[in-house]
């Protein structure tokens, strides 16, 4: 079982941040990205899976910035009420919400004395590409399909660090055409289709989808196995 810690971001706000820690020394540290629905119980397994894995993993409240202590499920109410929060985050001056993640990454880099990866679901694989594009210390990302992730000003980003990009070919928030789009503008980033619709990794939605959940985590292991030495 993990707990929850606060942060200091740089510009002096302090951000919750879910940690999970393996036994022993961690082999590296990855952040964990939430969704639209904060750090909820989904959230904190994928954290304890990582951990389980070795990984000391971290995931900050994006959401605190403009309403602490958010905890949603994934009914119709959630989905609207995690949308309009996402909305209040993007209008945030300045980096916003960055500015949360990249104190995660130092604080998971100084706890763990290893490289650090990030992982992100829906709105979090949004922000995990560009926290791969624009935040230091990072060695590895791996968004999940990222809402938005496909839009021109998403493409136009250049990564800094290798990147693992998961997708669903029955995502109607991420057409195929968009995906294409940023397969062939990205040749270095490892672009993985599913037969599966967005959410497929979480195992509290309709939308669960068992096989690519699996095969995606195997891959997503594999790389920080790599890229986390």
């Amino acid at each position: 079982m993990g707990q929850f810690i606060n942060l200091k971001a740089s510009d002096g706000f302090t951000v919750p941040a879910y940690l999970a820690q393996p036994e022993g020394k961690p082999r590296a540290a990855v952040v964990v990205v939430q969704e639209i629905f904060g750090v909820n119980s989904h959230i904190r397994s994928v954290a304890d899976k990582l951990a389980a894995e070795g990984y000391l993993a971290l995931a900050p409240a994006t959401f605190e910035r403009v309403k602490p202590g958010v905890e949603l499920g994934y009914t119709e109410a959630d989905m609207n009420a995690g949308f309009a929060l996402k909305t209040a985050v993007a209008q945030l001056p300045g980096a916003g919400v960055l500015l949360d993640i990249q104190a995660a990454i130092y604080h998971a880099a100084e706890l763990s004395g290893g490289k650090v990866g990030i992982i992100g679901f829906c709105w979090g694989g949004l922000l995990t590409w560009q926290a791969a594009c624009t935040l230091k210390g990072l060695s590895a990302a791996a968004p999940y399909y990222g809402g938005g992730i496909t839009a021109d000003e998403e493409i136009a980003r250049q990564p800094q660090c290798p990147v693992m990009a998961h997708f669903g070919d029955h995502d109607h928030w991420i057409p195929m055409e968009g995906i294409n789009a940023f397969s062939q503008a990205h040749p270095d980033v490892a672009v993985h289709v599913y037969a599966a619709n967005h959410g497929f990794n979480c195992d509290q939605r309709g939308s669960y989808n068992q096989a690519a959940a699996t095969l995606a985590w195997e891959r997503t292991l594999a790389f920080f196995a790599a890229q986390l030495v």
